[in-house]
C-alpha cells in the first residue's frame, strides 16, 4: 500500500503547473478540473504500482490538444478492469477514461509512459 500523501510536494506542483499552463491557454474551468484530477490519478498509480517514488511528469499543448504524460520504473502494463461493487481501489483507469478523451501506456528502456489526451473544442 502506497503510503505517499495525497497533497505531497510533487503532487500539489505538478497540479499547480498544469492547472496554470490550462488556465493560461484559455481551457474551461471544468475541463482544467478533469486534467487535475486525471494527473493526480496517474500520479498516485506511479507511486503505487509503479513503485516510483518522483514520477517523472510532462505536458504538452498543441493545437487544442492537451498531452499529460507521467512516467515510472515498473514495466507492468495498466490494465482497465471491472473492479468489485466493494473493492476499495482499482477505479482509477475507468476514471481516466471517463474525464479524457483517450489515455495509453508506452514502454520505455526503463518503465513505461501512461498519458492521457484532452481536446478543448470537445
Amino acid at each position: 500500500m502506497c503510503n505517499r500523501n495525497l497533497n505531497s510536494p510533487s503532487l500539489t506542483i505538478a497540479r499547480g503547473a498544469l492547472r496554470d499552463a490550462m488556465a493560461r491557454s484559455g481551457w474551461r474551468p471544468d475541463a482544467i478540473a478533469d486534467a487535475e484530477l486525471a494527473l493526480a490519478e496517474l500520479i498516485v498509480n506511479a507511486w503505487r504500482h509503479g513503485r516510483t517514488t518522483s514520477p517523472v511528469v510532462l505536458f504538452l499543448i498543441l493545437d487544442g490538444t492537451l498531452r499529460v504524460s507521467v512516467c515510472d520504473d515498473s514495466s507492468d502494463f495498466p490494465e482497465q478492469r471491472d473492479p468489485c461493487a466493494l473493492a476499495e481501489s482499482g477505479r482509477g483507469l475507468q476514471l481516466i477514461a471517463g474525464l479524457t478523451h483517450r489515455w495509453g501506456a508506452e514502454p520505455q528502456k526503463r518503465g513505461k509512459t501512461v498519458w492521457f489526451e484532452l481536446d478543448a473544442a470537445a
